[in-house]
């Protein structure tokens, strides 16, 4: 298990980013110590400023689709896996931004990950969205572009269905619309959630 200084999200102790860094090597204890520093240099900033930084931090990590990275079809990293391979996919990086932001403060209720279909690129996609006020329009933080923009500013993505950490909804013209459940309906979220928790165990 590594050490972590906490057990609410997705701190590290400096002893299990040097663990790390031993088994994946320095490029990836230096990309694990720069998110931890992250964390720390954003604690009091206001909202806008976490969404800007944590967006911009994590889109500097490669885009690697699943099947050549993980050798599986679909498989969600969590954070510490995203960062020291240095590379993902879709949900990758909106799975990190999600995590990271809770740890600052951004309640989840303001969150959700949302699958969509990326209509220029003819597939599926996954982004974070923001809600500032239950009612706005979501602010889209994705890996595809740096700058965040509301969703009725994508018209390139069409929105399905989003999630959190508690809720699952269909989604329409880029907002929730029907809640459909909790979100352990996902499997793929559910496997994740136990890595995370073992990763960051103390």
């Amino acid at each position: 298990m590594l050490a972590a200084d906490d057990n609410t999200g997705v701190r590290l102790s400096q002893a299990s980013i040097n663990q790390l860094g031993q088994t994946y090597g320095e490029p990836a204890r230096r990309r694990l110590a720069a998110w931890q520093q992250l964390l720390t240099d954003l604690a009091d900033a206001d909202e806008t400023t976490k969404l800007r930084e944590v967006n911009r931090f994590f889109n500097q990590v490669r885009f690697l689709d699943d099947i050549v990275h993980w050798k599986k079809t679909d498989y969600w990293a969590t954070p510490v896996e995203f960062l020291v391979s240095n590379g993902g996919d879709c949900e990758d990086f909106s799975i990190a931004k999600y995590y990271t932001l809770r740890e600052l403060g951004v309640p989840i209720e303001k969150m959700s990950i949302a699958y969509v279909k990326a209509l220029e690129l003819n597939q599926a996609h996954m982004v974070l969205t923001y809600y500032p006020q239950p009612s706005d329009i979501p602010l889209v933080l994705d890996n595809l572009i740096p700058d965040i923009k509301p969703a009725n500013q994508r018209p390139d993505l069409l929105h399905v269905y989003s999630f959190n950490g508690d809720n699952l909804w269909l989604t329409k013209k880029g907002r929730r619309a029907d809640l459909v459940g909790a979100s352990d309906r996902l499997k793929p979220w559910v496997q994740l959630q136990s890595r995370i928790n073992e990763q960051h165990d103390k």
